[in-house]
């Protein structure tokens, strides 16, 4: 099947112990950043300051690193199903980003968990298997995530699942954060994507 060879690409073969060590490494960003990094931030800049007060935006950039990273280096549909379900559990379970909404999010998780997929998917589509320029590969992953997840919070504001007073911080999450953060992952990432292609290149 096409899916399944896409997600068997990546962008270089590493040894087996480089292979479990990334993945080790990818899963530990995913599941402790969300879950610790926004309290260590407020602990150390005081909750009042301009870093803890767009935690959202770090932790964010960081998963969505973390995710480019995967689509680019890491092989197989049960290593990406892991890699991409993480942050979402370890956001609520955490509570530090989204706080009293945290609640609210487990009926985010099926458009946080596809919008995820969808970033990863894409970037192994049409970056690796296409051969489409990096960033524009970006683009168009990053819009498809910010739509399933954005639509996801649209489709579930117009059944009244959310708060009206909690609706325009998870509008803004769902929505331009999404998009700003998937943005600011794809710029550090490539630093990755060089560094395989020159590698590649040297061999």
């Amino acid at each position: 099947m096409e899916k399944e060879n896409v997600l068997n690409k990546s962008m270089r073969d590493y040894s087996k112990q480089i292979d479990i060590l990334q993945i080790i490494l990818i899963c530990m960003v995913a599941l402790l950043v969300p879950t610790f990094l926004a309290q260590i931030l407020t602990k150390v800049f005081g909750a009042n300051s301009v870093i803890a007060s767009n935690s959202q935006i770090i932790v964010g950039s960081i998963v969505n690193t973390a995710l480019i990273v995967a689509a680019i280096n890491v092989k197989g549909w049960k290593k990406i199903v892991g890699i991409i379900t993480l942050p979402s559990i370890s956001t609520i379970l955490s509570g530090y980003v989204f706080k009293t909404a945290s609640v609210y999010m487990v009926y985010m998780i099926p458009a946080i968990w596809l919008g995820n997929f969808a970033i990863v998917y894409l970037y192994k589509l049409l970056l690796l298997n296409k051969n489409l320029n990096y960033f524009v590969t970006g683009i168009i992953s990053i819009i498809v995530k910010v739509a399933i997840i954005f639509g996801g919070f649209s489709l579930l504001n117009f059944f009244g699942i959310f708060p009206e007073k909690l609706v325009q911080n998870l509008q803004n999450a769902m929505g331009a954060t999404q998009a700003i953060t998937a943005t600011i992952g794809m710029i550090i990432s490539y630093t990755v994507y060089i560094a395989n292609k020159k590698t590649a290149k040297a061999n």
